[in-house]
């Protein structure tokens, strides 16, 4: 497989990635409680940054104290928790890699018991629960529009000073930005909803707002527009996700994050919608998640799009291969994942203690 365009040079931004394999974000819930990063992360994020020249997205990581509901994930709006991402970007840097901050807010998604232990409320669009019998939210309020947009600039502001190459805006898999797009989530009647343009001003607002703060080239944007999971998927996306694509690529951002329809959230879907409408409008880089195996991964770059310039990002492989650009280049067997640890708190089984190839360590030694 080392012909394959897999692992040929491309430049995202302003960085340059050795091979189109990159590292998905992936939520393991190994922060402290306090929503700090630890050294066993890391030591994680150490361990997947083997092979240099790989880029890796971050587990999605908290813009504000209001904005969170998952327990044990990090958080980038205080000065303790810039300075623990720092010890972890200085570390993948070390090793000659390239890391991402994926930023988001949670929106109607939030856990309630977490939420109601940090003393917020959980909020929307509009109220409409994210299913039947789960908790109402409350209809956001266009002071509340406009500080989740404020959030968004400080904590890309403080991913650079912690030492990220760029930062991911969130816009996918159900959680507030996607909440906005949608119209299965989206019933507002202000400039906040009621149309395609009104659907997507939010996103776009905080996409023209980061690329302020930051710089187009270091700013990229997940968007899953055929995504089941929390309660999303409108029965029109392409108008409404053309209409988003379209403004990303009038901010030039630095890529295009897409997930295919065969995911929803962490698991496999029996999806077969296709994103060429996507591939049609994006001229630049594209990211591209969908549960690939390596074979699939080199006919996506080799044959289906081979005029396209795009990184195939693997999550649930590099959970439980550390050193899976090695073993996809050399064509090696990977280890198997165990999804029951895939969340423990703060726990190094299934998360540190995946062994890398004899192969590979063979290589290192040499």
């Amino acid at each position: 497989m080392p012909q394959s365009r897999l692992f040929k040079p491309l430049q995202i931004g302003n960085i340059e990635v050795k091979h189109r394999i990159g590292m998905a974000p992936l939520t393991r819930f190994r922060a402290t409680e306090d929503r700090v990063p630890t050294p066993l992360m890391k030591e994680y994020y150490s361990q997947r940054a083997a092979v240099p020249g790989t880029l890796i997205i971050s587990e999605g990581t908290f813009i504000s104290a209001t904005c969170g509901g998952f327990p044990h994930a990090p958080g980038i709006w205080r000065e303790d928790q810039v300075d623990a991402w720092r010890t972890i970007t200085d570390e993948v840097h070390r090793k000659g890699c390239y890391i991402y901050c994926q930023l988001f807010a949670m929106g109607r998604a939030a856990d309630v018991a977490v939420a109601r232990k940090e003393g917020f409320p959980i909020v929307a669009p509009s109220a409409i629960p994210i299913e039947e019998g789960a908790a109402m939210p409350q209809a956001m309020t266009i002071q509340e529009i406009k500080q989740n947009i404020q959030d968004f600039i400080d904590a890309s502001k403080n991913a650079l000073r912690a030492g990220f190459d760029g930062v991911e805006i969130h816009g996918a898999n159900g959680y507030l930005l996607d909440q906005f797009i949608q119209d299965v989530s989206n019933k507002r009647d202000d400039e906040y909803g009621g149309s395609v343009v009104n659907r997507s001003r939010l996103l776009n607002e905080v996409i023209e707002s980061v690329v302020n703060a930051i710089g187009s080239e270091r700013v990229g944007l997940r968007l899953s527009p055929w995504s089941t999971f929390q309660g999303m998927r409108m029965e029109d996306p392409i108008r409404q996700f053309r209409d988003v694509i379209n403004n990303a690529s009038r901010s030039d951002v630095a890529y295009l994050h897409l997930v295919e329809s065969r995911i929803s959230g962490s698991t496999d879907y029996d999806g077969h919608d296709r994103l060429d409408f996507a591939y049609d409008l994006w001229h630049g880089t594209l990211l591209v998640a969908g549960g690939y195996t390596p074979q699939e991964a080199q006919m996506l770059v080799n044959e289906t799009y081979p005029r396209k310039d795009i990184v195939v990002m693997f999550g649930r492989h590099f959970i439980s291969n550390p050193d899976l650009v090695y073993r996809i280049k050399e064509g090696l067997e990977l280890n198997v994942y165990n999804r029951e640890s895939f969340y423990s708190f703060e726990s190094a089984l299934g998360y540190s203690d995946y062994p890398f190839g004899k192969e590979y360590l063979a290589g290192i030694k040499a």
